[in-house]
């Protein structure tokens, strides 16, 4: 086991250092097909409830024979994808070979876009929690495959190392994929680690919104490898960087790179130079541990790939592309928080708990923006933490809407909301069928009121006289005796009617 690595405190590595940032980000497409084959390539539980190789076909296999076919779909995606980063998109893009040798690709080349990407010269708004808008250059945008998956086998990281032999799954092997890569990142200071996160929930987002990638980290639908260098302040010079691969949270990839900075600079202040190579996040440590010795392009060999055409998409699929795209998610929030009319701090609860889909859906549905937020950062939120689910999973937004139109209505309380909520959860119906199945309903007849307060004043005789007096308040006692009484359904502000009424005659 490797010595823990020494870290500088993080503001004094800024003191001295300059934080220098890029990304690369690959986004797996939900195309039904795989990128050259015709393979499936079935969403996240239909593919991880595969059995080992059995999604493939002779191209993900690299067999003697068989020739990629460009997947018509993959393309129209990434084509969406390069529009929504800004990016200028190719009259021409080709795909090239990119030659190494591992056992998780069957052909010992990866294919993919070399120096004619498909989608290049672009730029991304990033916001980040506080409202701070940044500018995140993009280079380029690439479709490629991915390659299988490796697991090792004996050894107790598992890791290759230490282990007694490696099983390959060719699943995965030519997904589609999209590769974004930044230019070089100036000027995020302190802000770094948090502009890392941002970048990478804007891509999931933009993804997301345009409906070609599920775009789940946990699952290795987007992947992030994050380079970070550092370079004494006041020098022009760039330092060397590390690259920390297939980062699988958002708070994972601002912990890195947070990491990433300290380390780094406690190197160089002591004198030492950073290695140019890979490193490995590890989730249970907080830490990152070298990988490979990072390769440059003229290692792999690129050359043009001889069995696929240039990628030529017509002028008229582009516009119309660029006019299918969706509203970017900045400028949604935006939009957003100025209907909605909450503060910054009201609109952040929403954004920070992944909420802003099902909060518009449930004011679509007939809620007001303050009660569809109550619920969902409220009561909803709570109900989902104990249970230890998300909490999108617990009902629809059609059925938090039609509580609040049920309490706005007068049929009931706060409290007796709550208790239909769990009904509504529990699979007991909408909130009506709740209502009538748990009789639940605020009871407003006068009637059976007068009767409660009767027996409330009876046992509470002295409470009559000090109303009459002018104690007012003294109406809450008859009140909380009513409401216990029919078990909270009362209706407290017509009890609070019927006891003054019953003062002043």
């Amino acid at each position: 086991m490797a010595a823990a690595a020494k870290l500088m405190d993080f503001d004094r590595a800024l003191e001295l250092f300059e934080p220098v940032l890029g990304f690369e980000v690959h986004v797996e497409l939900n195309t039904n097909t795989k990128m050259f084959s015709d393979a499936p390539n079935p969403a996240n539980e239909a593919y991880h409830a595969a059995e080992p190789n059995t999604l493939i076909a002779p191209v993900d296999l690299g067999l003697p024979g068989s020739l990629p076919v460009v997947n018509e779909t993959a393309i129209r995606s990434s084509i969406s994808l390069g529009l929504a980063l800004g990016c200028s998109i190719a009259e021409s893009s080709r795909f090239a070979r990119k030659n190494y040798f591992y056992p998780d690709l069957g052909k010992n080349y990866q294919i993919s876009q070399y120096d004619e990407p498909i989608a290049f010269e672009g730029s991304v708004e990033v916001e980040l929690e506080d409202g701070t808008i940044v500018q995140i250059p993009i280079e380029r945008a690439h479709m490629e495959e991915d390659a299988g998956k490796l697991t090792h086998m004996g050894g107790a990281t598992g890791r290759i190392q230490g282990a007694e032999y490696s099983l390959v799954d060719y699943n995965r092997a030519g997904v589609p994929l999209v590769e974004i890569v930044t230019k070089t990142i100036f000027d995020t200071e302190h802000r770094a680690p948090e502009v890392a996160k941002a970048y990478v929930a804007t891509i999931r987002d933009i993804v997301r919104s345009l409906g070609i990638s599920e775009a789940r980290l946990e699952r290795g639908n987007l992947r992030c490898d994050a380079n970070v260098s550092l370079r004494p302040r006041g020098q022009e010079k760039l330092g060397t960087r590390t690259e920390t691969k297939n980062v699988n949270s958002m708070r994972s990839v601002e912990r890195a790179v947070r990491y990433e900075i300290q380390r780094q600079a406690q190197i160089l202040a002591d004198g030492g130079t950073i290695t140019q190579e890979t490193r490995h996040w590890h989730e249970d440590t907080g830490t990152t541990s070298p990988g490979r010795p990072k390769s440059d392009a003229d290692d792999y060999r690129y050359f043009p790939e001889p069995d696929l055409l240039p990628v030529e998409p017509a002028a008229q699929l582009i516009e119309d592309l660029r006019a299918e795209l969706p509203e970017l998610p900045v400028a949604r929030r935006r939009r957003l928080m100025a209907e909605w009319g909450f503060t910054d701090l009201e609109f952040q609860d929403v954004r920070n708990g992944g909420l802003l889909d099902v909060v518009e859906e449930t004011i679509a549905a007939g809620a007001t923006p303050a009660a569809a937020r109550k619920w969902w950062t409220g009561e909803l939120t709570r109900l989902a933490n104990a249970q230890e689910k998300d909490v999108v999973e617990l009902v629809s937004p059609a059925n938090v809407a039609a509580l609040q139109q049920l309490v706005d209505a007068g049929t009931l309380t706060d409290k007796l909301a709550r208790q239909v909520l769990e009904g509504v959860i529990a699979g007991e119906g909408t909130p009506q069928e709740v209502v009538d199945g748990r009789g639940l309903a605020v009871v407003s007849d006068d009637g059976a009121l007068i009767a409660a307060i009767d027996e409330a004043l009876a046992a509470q005789p002295d409470v009559l006289a000090k109303i009459k007096d002018g104690k007012v308040q003294a109406a809450g006692a008859v009140i909380g005796a009513v409401m216990k009484a029919m078990k909270g359904q009362a209706d407290a502000a017509r009890v609070r009617e019927l006891v003054l009424e019953r003062a002043a005659q």
